[in-house]
């Protein structure tokens, strides 16, 4: 049996704090998932937007398989949380919306992508976790020396 003064696993509810925002290490880092960032046609918005200075709407919407409207609706979260910034322009005769990643959109990808780290490296079997890269200095056989 165990539970306060014995040694033995914990339950989740032992680990994780609960309440609002995480507030300190022992808090499941699935709460550190952003609803507006983590829904998957606006991190891969955030993604993309990321690796370019900026991107053109037709290309998000081919890249993410998106409706017109859809995107335009993803992009509207997006922006009134401050983390994309949209123009509109015109390349030659046609009009153009393109959209640039904010910093704060920087910063709560960086996050997002932290979350979900964490969350692979606790999944992955304990073997595998525990395994460091083999070097040649520390493969069987070699002296080492």
């Amino acid at each position: 049996m165990t539970g306060p003064g014995t040694a033995g696993p914990k339950s989740v509810r032992e680990t994780t704090q609960t309440g609002g925002q995480p507030t300190g290490s022992g808090d499941h880092p699935a709460r550190a998932l952003d609803e507006t960032v983590h829904q998957r046609h606006r991190l891969g918005i955030l993604t993309i937007a990321a690796e370019a200075a900026s991107a053109e709407f037709g290309y998000l919407q081919r890249a993410l398989g998106l409706t017109a409207g859809n995107l335009s609706r993803h992009l509207t979260v997006l922006q009134e949380a401050g983390l994309i910034q949209v123009t509109k322009g015109y390349q030659g005769r046609r009009p153009r919306t393109w959209v640039k990643i904010t910093s704060a959109g920087r910063a709560a990808l960086a996050a997002e992508i932290s979350a979900l780290s964490e969350l692979v490296r606790r999944h992955r079997p304990a073997g595998e976790r525990a395994q460091t890269p083999v070097t040649g200095e520390n493969k069987p056989g070699s002296s080492g020396s």
